[in-house]
């Protein structure tokens, strides 16, 4: 028996290529070629999404809560994180992101629809809300 949308996706997916479209059409990568993520699916229907540009520059201080307001603004550019609820609609082939948390606090308390193509341990997932296309490689689940 074929595994529903929900069960393919459960488990941790490991970022492979993040892109957004320019208005000319070509794509672009807006954390750089190199970033890096995280996304997370749980059975209980938690998601997690986790995304970074690679060399941000540290804190010189070594604090966490500690950097340079041009420093935490270099940190907050170059990443990209929510967690909340997700559903799955199972006939458009999509899941709906609820952003309980974001760093971004434009996503606060929105829900976003993220289109699937799913081939075996590969997801592409299409936002609308930016036309962001996000290859992800399964790791765990």
């Amino acid at each position: 028996m074929a595994k529903s949308l929900k069960e393919q996706l459960i488990g941790t997916w490991c970022l492979l290529k993040y892109t957004l479209q320019n208005d000319d059409g070509t794509d672009y990568f807006p954390l750089g070629e190199d970033c890096r993520g995280f996304l997370i699916y749980t059975a209980d229907g938690y998601v997690s999404a986790q995304l970074m540009a690679s060399g941000r520059p540290v804190y010189q201080s070594g604090d966490l809560h500690e950097g340079t307001p041009e420093e935490m603004a270099a940190a907050a550019e170059g990443y990209i994180a929510y967690a909340g609820k997700y559903s799955v609609d199972e006939v458009n082939t999509m899941v709906r992101h609820q952003m309980d948390v974001s760093m971004n606090p434009t996503w606060q308390d929105q829900i976003q629809e993220r289109y699937l193509e799913i081939d075996g341990n590969k997801v592409t997932i299409r936002a609308p809300v930016n036309s962001g296309v996000l290859t992800w490689e399964k790791v765990s689940g």
